[in-house]
């Protein structure tokens, strides 16, 4: 089937879907449905599962009459997400160890990577909220985003089976899936000079963030790291994990350095996304 020729389908069948929606719910959430379809690139068969995906509880709660909100879905979209990032891992690094992997599998399936999947598709506008849920913001947060993930993944499951779900995950992952092998020579800064440290019997390190600055939706954060008292690096990222990062990385080269080791190269800058 050609590419066109599966959008026709699909606007086909969203169209047919609207139609029988149009019975059993309000004409607004109808269309909300069938635009969940269409962003998804899957068309349910059992609706109720998709309505039921994109109901959360603060809903369900403001409205007894709905009987049903998104959490079992989660439990069981959690498990399939898991396995199907998996496979796709398997099947994109086939020559990666199993620490690797497991490193790769943790970050596209974090809360962060998660609900960035969410805000690109803009699922969040098309969830069912309670009206205080809605008035906290609960349409942005990242662990109602991912949770709607989880979800939906477990409603395509239950509707057209693991190889739906899994096209719905690779769909969900993709921007991030060519990226993440970039991060297998990653180091992690703050382990390292922790060991380096008390390996040399002193303090533990402490971080400081020293400056904050930057409008709210892209700030630029500096960190300092002490021990006993003396500054050993300072760095800057856009998130404090990233600035401490940073900091430990100067630190621990600074030690190794005054130890006549020659110091590692490795990049934490380049990928913040994928260092929360």
């Amino acid at each position: 089937m050609t590419p066109s020729h599966a959008t026709k389908t699909l606007s086909a069948k969203a169209s047919a879907s609207k139609t029988s929606l149009a019975t059993s719910c309000s004409a607004q959430r109808a269309e909300q449905l069938v635009l969940a379809m269409e962003r998804l690139g899957y068309q349910f068969d059992q609706l109720s599962l998709l309505d039921e995906a994109f109901t959360h509880r603060s809903y369900s709660n403001e409205n007894r009459q709905v009987g049903f909100d998104n959490e079992r879905l989660e439990f069981l979209g959690d498990s399939i997400l898991g396995a199907a990032v998996a496979d796709l891992l398997m099947v994109a690094h086939p020559s990666s160890s199993e620490g690797i992997l497991t490193r790769y599998k943790a970050t596209l399936v974090s809360e962060t990577a998660l609900a960035e999947c969410a805000r690109r598709m803009k699922l969040g506008e098309l969830l069912r909220l309670g009206r205080g849920e809605e008035q906290t913001g609960g349409r942005d947060k990242s662990s109602v985003l991912a949770n709607l993930v989880e979800a939906v993944i477990a409603a395509v499951f239950i509707d057209g089976g693991y190889p739906a779900a899994r096209g719905v995950v690779e769909r969900f992952v993709e921007a991030r899936l060519p990226r993440v092998g970039r991060v297998e020579r990653r180091v992690d800064y703050k382990t390292k000079l922790q060991v380096q440290i008390q390996g040399a019997h002193r303090g533990s390190p402490i971080y400081v963030i020293v400056d904050v600055s930057g409008p709210d939706h892209e700030r630029t954060f500096i960190a300092e790291v002490r021990v006993d008292g003396l500054v050993l690096g300072s760095g800057r990222g856009g998130s404090k994990k990233i600035a401490e990062q940073a900091a430990a990385r100067e630190a621990f080269r600074r030690v190794q350095e005054s130890n006549g080791t020659r110091p590692e190269f490795d990049s934490v800058d380049s990928l913040p996304g994928l260092l929360l």
